[in-house]
Protein backbone atom coordinates (compact mmCIF):
# COMPACT_ATOMS: atom_id res chain seq x y z
CA UNK A 1 0.00 0.00 0.00
CA UNK A 2 1.58 3.48 -1.02
CA UNK A 3 2.04 5.41 1.80
CA UNK A 4 1.73 3.06 4.39
CA UNK A 5 5.29 2.83 6.87
CA UNK A 6 4.98 0.08 9.50
CA UNK A 7 8.28 0.83 11.70
CA UNK A 8 9.82 -1.27 14.98
CA UNK A 9 12.26 0.78 16.98
CA UNK A 10 13.64 -0.08 20.34
CA UNK A 11 14.78 2.66 23.04
CA UNK A 12 16.66 1.91 25.80
CA UNK A 13 16.45 -2.07 25.43
CA UNK A 14 17.60 -4.90 23.37
CA UNK A 15 14.82 -6.43 21.95
CA UNK A 16 14.19 -8.87 18.54
CA UNK A 17 11.04 -8.93 16.87
CA UNK A 18 10.28 -12.14 14.70
CA UNK A 19 8.45 -11.95 12.15
CA UNK A 20 8.24 -8.64 11.15
CA UNK A 21 6.65 -8.73 7.31
CA UNK A 22 3.82 -11.05 8.51
CA UNK A 23 3.19 -9.03 11.87
CA UNK A 24 2.89 -5.81 9.72
CA UNK A 25 0.68 -7.24 6.93
CA UNK A 26 -1.53 -8.55 9.75
CA UNK A 27 -1.60 -4.70 11.32
CA UNK A 28 -2.65 -3.28 7.51
CA UNK A 29 -4.88 -6.00 6.99
CA UNK A 30 -6.54 -4.26 10.60
CA UNK A 31 -6.80 -1.27 9.78
CA UNK A 32 -8.29 -1.75 6.44
CA UNK A 33 -10.83 -4.20 8.14
CA UNK A 34 -11.98 -1.40 9.89
CA UNK A 35 -12.49 1.12 6.90
CA UNK A 36 -9.24 3.09 7.21
CA UNK A 37 -5.46 2.76 5.23
CA UNK A 38 -2.66 2.71 7.01
CA UNK A 39 -0.63 5.80 6.99
CA UNK A 40 2.61 6.00 9.07
CA UNK A 41 2.68 4.15 12.34
CA UNK A 42 5.82 3.53 14.71
CA UNK A 43 6.12 1.15 17.33
CA UNK A 44 8.54 1.92 20.10
CA UNK A 45 9.18 -1.14 22.13
CA UNK A 46 11.02 0.24 25.59
CA UNK A 47 11.53 -0.04 29.07
CA UNK A 48 8.96 0.46 31.87
CA UNK A 49 11.08 3.35 33.16
CA UNK A 50 11.19 4.91 29.64
CA UNK A 51 7.21 4.71 29.23
CA UNK A 52 6.49 5.55 33.30
CA UNK A 53 8.41 8.94 32.05
CA UNK A 54 5.95 9.29 28.96
CA UNK A 55 3.08 8.75 30.95
CA UNK A 56 3.94 11.46 33.61
CA UNK A 57 5.39 13.70 30.89
CA UNK A 58 2.66 13.87 28.50
CA UNK A 59 -0.30 12.37 30.32
CA UNK A 60 0.22 13.13 33.75
CA UNK A 61 -0.46 9.63 34.60
CA UNK A 62 1.99 8.88 37.76
CA UNK A 63 1.68 4.96 36.67
CA UNK A 64 3.38 2.27 34.52
CA UNK A 65 1.59 1.13 31.77
CA UNK A 66 1.91 -1.35 29.10
CA UNK A 67 0.82 0.70 26.19
CA UNK A 68 0.42 4.67 25.27
CA UNK A 69 -0.80 5.59 21.79
CA UNK A 70 -0.28 8.57 20.59
CA UNK A 71 -2.56 9.86 17.30
CA UNK A 72 -0.82 11.36 14.57
CA UNK A 73 -3.25 11.30 11.96
CA UNK A 74 -4.21 13.97 9.90
CA UNK A 75 -7.22 12.58 7.28
CA UNK A 76 -10.09 11.00 9.04
CA UNK A 77 -9.40 7.65 6.69
CA UNK A 78 -5.59 7.11 7.12
CA UNK A 79 -4.55 6.09 10.51
CA UNK A 80 -1.33 7.31 11.58
CA UNK A 81 0.32 7.21 15.09
CA UNK A 82 3.40 6.56 17.73
CA UNK A 83 2.91 3.64 19.95
CA UNK A 84 5.58 3.10 22.49
CA UNK A 85 5.06 -0.94 24.07
CA UNK A 86 6.61 -1.63 27.49
CA UNK A 87 8.79 -4.83 27.35
CA UNK A 88 8.58 -5.42 30.76
CA UNK A 89 5.05 -4.89 31.23
CA UNK A 90 4.30 -7.54 28.35
CA UNK A 91 6.65 -10.11 30.09
CA UNK A 92 5.10 -9.20 33.15
CA UNK A 93 1.29 -9.55 31.86
CA UNK A 94 2.10 -12.65 29.91
CA UNK A 95 3.28 -14.40 33.51
CA UNK A 96 0.61 -13.01 35.09
CA UNK A 97 -2.22 -14.13 32.52
CA UNK A 98 -0.58 -17.47 31.49
CA UNK A 99 -0.34 -16.68 27.61
CA UNK A 100 2.73 -16.61 25.39
CA UNK A 101 4.93 -13.75 25.85
CA UNK A 102 4.11 -13.25 21.92
CA UNK A 103 0.61 -13.46 21.95
CA UNK A 104 0.87 -11.01 24.70
CA UNK A 105 2.71 -8.63 22.75
CA UNK A 106 0.21 -8.95 19.87
CA UNK A 107 -2.71 -8.08 21.97
CA UNK A 108 -1.08 -4.76 22.64
CA UNK A 109 0.14 -3.92 19.02
CA UNK A 110 -3.32 -4.37 17.99
CA UNK A 111 -4.57 -3.02 20.80
CA UNK A 112 -2.85 0.18 19.95
CA UNK A 113 -3.91 -0.21 16.15
CA UNK A 114 -7.48 -0.37 17.67
CA UNK A 115 -6.97 2.95 19.57
CA UNK A 116 -5.92 4.92 16.27
CA UNK A 117 -9.34 3.51 14.99
CA UNK A 118 -11.36 5.17 17.55
CA UNK A 119 -12.10 1.74 19.66
CA UNK A 120 -11.91 3.28 23.59
CA UNK A 121 -11.58 1.17 26.61
CA UNK A 122 -11.93 3.53 29.78
CA UNK A 123 -15.76 2.33 30.82
CA UNK A 124 -16.61 -0.73 30.70
CA UNK A 125 -18.91 -1.73 27.47
CA UNK A 126 -16.11 -0.12 25.82
CA UNK A 127 -13.45 -1.96 27.23
CA UNK A 128 -15.53 -5.33 26.73
CA UNK A 129 -15.84 -4.02 22.69
CA UNK A 130 -11.69 -3.49 22.84
CA UNK A 131 -11.46 -7.29 24.26
CA UNK A 132 -13.87 -8.68 21.30
CA UNK A 133 -11.97 -6.90 18.52
CA UNK A 134 -8.55 -7.79 20.10
CA UNK A 135 -9.69 -11.57 19.96
CA UNK A 136 -10.87 -10.80 16.53
CA UNK A 137 -7.81 -9.77 15.32
CA UNK A 138 -6.04 -12.34 17.26
CA UNK A 139 -7.71 -15.51 15.80
CA UNK A 140 -6.55 -13.85 12.21
CA UNK A 141 -2.99 -14.16 12.78
CA UNK A 142 -0.81 -15.90 10.34
CA UNK A 143 2.51 -15.02 12.01
CA UNK A 144 5.04 -17.92 12.55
Amino acid sequence: MPGATINFFTVEIKYTLKNKLALKKWIKDAIVNEGFKPGEISFILCSDEYLHKINVEYLNHDTYTDIITFDNSEDEDIIAGDIFISVDRISENASQFSVDERDELHRVVIHGILHLCGYLDKKKEDKKRMTEKENEYLSKRIIG
